[in-house]
């Protein structure tokens, strides 16, 4: 069954070079390429593709308002292809709040080889696009930026979040739940460098919580959370009764770097049953067996359920190898790993 795919850019090269690119696998057919979201309007309607790539500048409406639009009257899935830029890195992270499932960054120098060279990652991003629940992003959970309780204390209890495809938003609406005492989080999603410092300032505006990247040898606080880097591992340390963050560029873990086994198996050695582990959306396996470490050292282990789920790959092998306590919907994963981890893991089993 053959993937259908509307290009949207107002570059004529990159255009050619996206058509290209997909052209390379015979289950996806580019049935059309538009300048601009006027001309997109046009061709969504009268061919019907299964998935967008959107560009975010773009003459006459730039991508963010064309993808606000497009999920409020017809929502479908969107990979953003975007710069790599500081600017384009806040621009990426604002469509998968509007409701992109995916993104790719252009390539600053050499755009044809870059583009051919990243070609299995855009053909493998527009496949899982194709089969992902866009309904899931349909009924979010209003988010409040309450004010914030820079806390100093050390934390007993930890939360460890795990996401991928997806997950941007799903760990925003996790967050969004959890009150500024809440105890520390750490958080390992798919994400590339320079991604993840514009992920952690925005869940750091829209939560109550004080949201950074994380930083080798930080400290883990009550009311704070820690994204891992993108390309760097995050592990939790452990010096007596606190635990710190440590940040490693060691080999990718499941072709990923960072890689929420690496995160999840420090967990277990480390934290044990004082810790709340979740495993949310995302394509492939990486957190699975960290979710069984994490579940066998005591701790209650919580997973995304398939129905809001945009991506059920992660989720669903890690019921599928026995490592989950509890299946839950998306908006009840907040508020039950807030009661588990402050009332202590063990009241789970």
């Amino acid at each position: 069954m053959s993937c259908r795919v509307l290009i949207i850019d107002d570059s004529s090269f990159v255009r050619k070079l996206l058509t290209e690119v997909f052209s390379k696998d015979p289950a996806i057919e580019v049935v059309g390429a538009a300048r601009d979201p006027f001309e997109a309007r046009d061709l969504i309607k009268r061919l019907n593709p299964d998935v967008l790539t959107l560009d975010v500048e773009m003459p006459r409406m730039d991508g963010l308002t064309f993808l606000s639009n497009l999920m409020r009257l017809r929502p479908m899935p969107v990979v953003m292809v975007s710069s790599l830029t500081s600017a384009g890195a806040d621009a990426t992270m604002a469509a998968l709040q509007l409701g992109a499932i995916d993104f790719v960054s252009k390539p600053s120098l050499d755009l044809s080889a870059g583009l051919h060279a990243m070609g299995e990652e855009l053909i493998a991003k527009v496949k899982n696009a194709a089969r992902a629940n866009v309904s899931a992003h349909a009924e979010r959970a209003p988010r409040t930026n309450l004010e914030k309780v820079k806390a100093l204390q050390t934390t007993d209890r930890l939360i460890a979040i795990g996401a991928s495809t997806g997950g941007t938003e799903a760990i925003a609406d996790v967050l969004a739940t959890m009150p500024p005492d809440a105890p520390a989080i750490v958080i390992a999603q798919h994400i590339p460098e320079m991604f993840s410092a514009h992920f952690a300032a925005r869940l750091n505006r829209d939560t109550n919580l004080v949201v950074r990247e994380a930083s080798d040898g930080a400290p883990l606080l009550t009311g704070h959370a820690y994204v891992a880097p993108g390309g760097k591992h995050l592990r939790v340390q452990r010096s007596g009764l606190k635990y710190f963050c440590a940040i490693g560029d060691d080999e990718p873990e499941n072709r990923h770097r960072p890689s929420v086994d690496v995160l999840f198996e420090s967990v277990a050695s480390n934290v044990g049953h004082n810790a709340v582990a979740m495993l949310l959306t995302g394509m492939g396996a990486d957190g699975a067996a960290g979710l069984l470490t994490v579940k066998q050292s005591g701790a209650a282990t919580i997973v995304q359920d398939k129905e809001t789920s945009v991506v059920w790959g992660m989720p669903g092998e890690a019921v599928k190898r026995g490592a989950a306590c509890e299946v839950l919907p998306l908006p009840k994963i907040g508020p039950r790993a807030l009661h588990l981890a402050t009332r202590g893991a063990k009241s789970a089993a």
